[in-house]
Formats: structure tokens, sequence, C-alpha cells
């Protein structure tokens, strides 16, 4: 019975050890396949999100291209203001001159000094008054108006060059409201200095006196 039990214990240990390998070879054998396939699956899912993602990205690129303004519309940086800050300079370009032909200027004023003295040195002592007077002072006088005018001409061409300039631009883009402002100021006192240096050259306005 010693044998007995000694042989029926191996064969149950045997038995035992022989189920726990067919066990684990069995469950080896089918959970590997199960594993596999999870694995598979969780990287195509990981791979559709992946490939989800990009083109939700790709949408939303294509949606803020399609929204944004053309590149001619949006000007590169540094050049923003550009057209605008041009008009303004040349608007107040356009009063300064304005106002210069109003008050005169070095010009002018060298202009008439040199004016008088060719006056005085083609001009005799022997000549008359009226010839003396018109030769050193009426020359010189208008002399001064003359450069007025051209100063109030020039202020008047680049104030209309200013207010006109939005019709040879981008249409439907409006000129900023000071930049007209100063634009008719400038195109206002052209006109006033071009008036009175006419005015003034034509002896119409503050004539020569009479020496009579």
């Amino acid at each position: 019975m010693g044998t007995k039990t000694v042989d029926e214990a191996v064969d149950a240990n045997g038995t035992e050890a022989k189920s726990d390998k067919e066990t684990a070879e069995v469950t080896g054998t089918e959970e590997t396949p199960d594993s596999a396939a999870v694995t598979g699956t969780q990287a195509e899912t990981e791979a559709r999100a992946e490939t989800e993602t990009e083109a939700a990205a790709e949408e939303q690129d294509d949606d803020a291209e399609a929204d944004a303004p053309a590149d001619e519309d949006v000007p590169a940086a540094g050049e923003k203001s550009a057209p605008g800050v041009g008009q303004g300079a040349a608007a107040v370009v356009s009063a300064a001159l304005g106002i210069v032909s109003l008050t005169g200027s070095w010009v002018a004023t060298v202009a008439a000094a040199r004016e008088t003295l060719v006056g005085q040195l083609q001009t005799s002592s022997s000549a008359s008054v009226a010839t003396q007077v018109k030769e050193v002072y009426g020359d010189a006088w208008a002399t001064t108006a003359l450069v007025g005018g051209l100063f109030a001409l020039a202020a008047l061409i680049v104030g209309v060059v200013v207010l006109a300039r939005p019709a040879f631009g981008t249409p439907g883009k409006p000129q900023a409201p000071w930049i007209k402002s100063v634009a008719w100021a400038g195109v206002s006192l052209g006109v006033v200095g071009l008036v009175l240096a006419v005015a003034k050259y034509s002896d119409i306005l503050l004539g020569l006196p009479s020496t009579k």
C-alpha cells in the first residue's frame, strides 16, 4: 500500500503538473492572439484618432485661410500705414507751403534784395524819380509777389493731389478725415496766396506810390 500510495501520489502530482502545464499551454495559446488582437485594435483606434485630429486641424486651417483677407489687402509689417502716412505728410506740406506764400520766405527776401541791388546798379542818378522807384522798389516787390505766388501754386497743386489720391487708390478705402482737413487747408491757403500774389504783381494791391 505504501507503494501504491507513492505511485498514486506520483501519478497525482504528475497529473496535476501535467494539468498545470497543459493549462498554461492552453492559456498561453488562447491569450496570446487575444492580446495581439487587442493591441492591434488599440493601435488602429489611435491611428484613426490621429488621422481624424489631423483632418480636423487641416479643415480649421482651410477655414482660417478662407476667412482671412487677401494678401494684397493686408500690408506687410512696417507698410501698414504707409499710404496714410504719405498722404498725411503731403497734406501738411501743402498747408505749410500755403502759410509760407502768405508770410514770406528767405527765398523771397533774398530775391527782393538782389533785385533792389540790380536796380540801384542799373539806374543812374540822373534818372527820373518814377524810374528810380520802379527799378529799386517796384521790381523788388514784384519779385517778392512772384516767389509768394510760386509757393501758393505749389500748395494748391499738392493739396489737390492729396484730395484726389483716393480716387486712384484701393476702391472703397476711405481717406482719414484729418488728412482731408489739412489738405483743404493747404488748398485754401494756396488759393488765397495765389490771388494776393497776382494782385500785388499787377499792382492792383499795394501798387507803387505816385511820384507826380
